[in-house]
């Protein structure tokens, strides 16, 4: 079942889209991770979900809810937490969470049980009643988190939730986002893309507003497959494993590594044809010469290389940008 529904949404200032004709999906319970490079339209878009701005043309439903026809019972569906979100640093952590709860109309004893249960979600015990100003950037991030999760919304759209964290606090956050889903659906968007790899069940990538791809981590790895990476650590001279290698059909581009050129044995990343698996014929041919293989490991592709290859216009330069993020 799908709980959100963009289609053909296009938001224009002027002459300028933010937004260009954009279309996916979110389904019931599903974590979808929303990637794009600065400027791509994925706060805009996020805000237009919300019901906070209109979209210029196109629909968005929330739950078969029309946005732009009952922003209202859709704000009721959904925990929003933007990039910078608005803490009060004035108040108490108790005040302001009390605050948001009002806005957001939860009444009487119903409030006191539902302050309760986010401040035990979110373990806000030891801070409960001092100043949000005064709290550590992991506590206010759990704050924001908090009054995102007051109602128990169905939604949440996340707008870099571990922005500024340590990796301990981005580890803590990632957890707990993981824990909300299944009954509730979950937008989440991150720089931090080893983060959204490691949560997201499924991507959507924009660039310049439009979209790119939308897919699970794997399956955008799948399509990105054009050629078979290896790395390769060879106990020889230099000179002799470049020819070994550069001699041997199927091989298209043979780069020494920069961690080659300190101690130890030299590393390789060798580059094969579309669908080739060259490791038998390497083997061997490196055996006839007597040059021992210390490591040969296929390179996979993470998600900041699927992130480069989609949103890079030059097929060069993102070919260029992808080999500098291989792992040596």
């Amino acid at each position: 079942m799908d709980m959100i529904e963009v289609n053909g949404v296009t938001k224009r200032y002027g002459k300028k889209s933010a937004v260009d004709n954009l279309t996916f999906n979110a389904t019931k319970g599903e974590i979808l991770g929303f990637l794009g490079p600065n400027g791509a339209g994925k706060t805009t878009t996020m805000r237009m979900i919300t019901g906070f701005i209109p979209p210029t043309a196109g629909s968005i439903r929330v739950d078969g809810i029309d946005v732009v026809e009952n922003p209202m019972a859709v704000s009721r569906k959904i925990g929003y937490l933007p990039e910078d979100a608005p803490l009060y640093p004035e108040m108490t952590v108790a005040d302001f969470l009390d605050f948001m709860a009002e806005m957001k109309e939860i009444k009487g004893k119903g409030r006191r049980r539902e302050i309760d249960r986010v401040v035990a979600r979110l373990e806000l015990g030891p801070v409960y009643r001092r100043l949000v100003g005064n709290c550590s950037l992991g506590y206010r991030h759990r704050i924001g988190l908090a009054q995102a999760l007051l109602g128990d919304p169905e939604i949440l759209i996340l707008d870099e939730p571990t922005s500024g964290l340590d990796p301990r606090q981005r580890l803590e956050i990632r957890d707990l986002i993981r824990d909300l889903a299944g009954r509730r659906t979950v937008i989440l968007s991150s720089h931090v893309l080893p983060e959204v790899q490691q949560t997201c069940e499924r991507v959507v990538i924009i660039n310049e507003g439009r979209l790119v791809a939308e897919d699970t981590p794997s399956g955008l790895a799948a399509r990105l497959q054009g050629q078979s990476i290896l790395r390769i650590q060879v106990r020889a001279p230099v000179e002799d494993t470049l020819r070994l290698l550069e001699d041997l059909p199927g091989i298209v581009a043979v780069k020494r590594d920069a961690d080659g050129r300190n101690a130890g044995p030299p590393s390789f990343t060798v580059e094969m044809e579309p669908n080739r698996d060259l490791r038998e014929d390497i083997f061997f041919r490196f055996a006839e010469s007597n040059l021992p293989i210390l490591e040969m490991t296929p390179v996979g592709f993470s998600l900041e290389d699927i992130f480069l290859q989609l949103i890079t216009e030059d097929p060069e330069r993102a070919q260029e940008d992808r080999r500098e993020v291989i792992p040596s």
